[in-house]
């Protein structure tokens, strides 16, 4: 199959194209490198640096590749930066995806898999969250990502597109940006490299679900082939708080630091985690990789590059 993928230099996008590639696929990445790295990208794979927001650049694309699947991940993906600039969201995650639509419909695309997140769902109503659960967004990020769900559920009754809809809980690992809109994971590690206190919002006790990358970069390859029509739930289906990945991290690092509380942020939800078992009957997925062993190896990873870049 040849797969084109939107935001395939980014954190999640480029280890979804190193899986893709392994299992002999051709793979097509589209990245404006606004926050995606070209040096993420494998060599591989085709590269086009272009900007889903240009409709005519990104036909062009489509005109000459002719994917069979296109793995949507460009999108503004910061909390934050949605309130502060709700306008700029909208325009990236809506327009945007509809822009990569259109291409769907005009060159015959096969299926499109679209990862939209957790924070549609709000506040949980009750734990763990299915994807029968209210969707109640409170940030314009959360709804931004939503609203793609049904263009896509649209494009796909009315021009024979088949899809499979991903809502991530919270990712961590390998090629996350600390310095851009990087998660706690990511922003830890950078912190415990530099020998600086950690900071950590509110009270530290609020619980996320994450989900390595690698076992997010599993789904979407199983999603080539199953899981059509469906809105699945990608997660461990396990909370843990953050003051619980501060002390295992520490660990790691065999670090004395100790963790600066601040002010609780805007937009943020308390406590979180997600129901998966739809994700394995459809296809077959469950993640692999413990907690600890994930953040062993994302640690590990940046170590190595810490080290290397101070011997440089």
């Amino acid at each position: 199959m040849k797969v084109l993928i939107t935001g395939g230099a980014g954190f999640i996008g480029s280890n979804v194209v190193d899986l893709l590639i392994k299992e002999g696929h051709i793979v097509v990445v589209v990245d404006n490198l606004s926050q995606g790295k070209r040096e993420n990208v494998n060599s591989i794979a085709e590269f086009y640096k272009c900007d889903v927001l240009d409709l005519a650049e990104l036909s062009v694309i489509f005109y000459t590749e002719k994917p069979d699947i296109v793995i949507h991940n460009a999108a503004q993906i910061d909390v934050q930066t949605s309130l502060k600039r709700p306008a700029l969201d909208a325009e990236i995650n809506i327009k945007g995806t509809i822009n990569v639509l259109e291409c769907c419909k005009k060159f015959g695309v096969k299926k499109i898999i679209y990862p939209s997140s957790a924070a549609v769902y709000g506040n949980p109503k009750y734990l763990p969250v299915d994807e029968n659960h209210p969707v109640d967004p409170i940030s314009f990020y959360g709804i931004s990502k939503h609203t793609p769900e049904h263009y896509i559920k649209t494009y796909a009754e009315l021009y024979n597109i088949k899809y499979t809809i991903f809502r991530y809980a919270n990712v961590y690992g390998i090629r996350q940006d600390p310095k851009g809109e990087g998660g706690v994971v990511s922003i830890f590690i950078d912190e415990f490299l530099n020998n600086k206190s950690p900071i950590v919002f509110g009270d530290g006790n609020q619980t996320r679900d994450f989900i390595y990358v690698k076992d997010i970069a599993k789904a979407n390859l199983l999603a080539i082939n199953s899981g059509n029509k469906e809105i699945l739930n990608i997660s461990t289906e396990n909370p843990v708080t953050v003051n619980e990945i501060f002390g295992l991290m520490k660990k790691i690092f065999n670090s004395d630091l100790e963790a600066i509380h601040e002010k609780e942020r805007d937009g943020d939800i308390r406590e979180s985690y997600l129901k998966n078992e739809k994700a394995y009957k459809f296809l077959s997925w469950k993640n692999e990789y413990s907690l600890k062993d994930g953040l062993k190896e994302t640690c590990s990873y940046y170590k190595e590059i810490y080290e290397a870049e101070r011997e440089a």
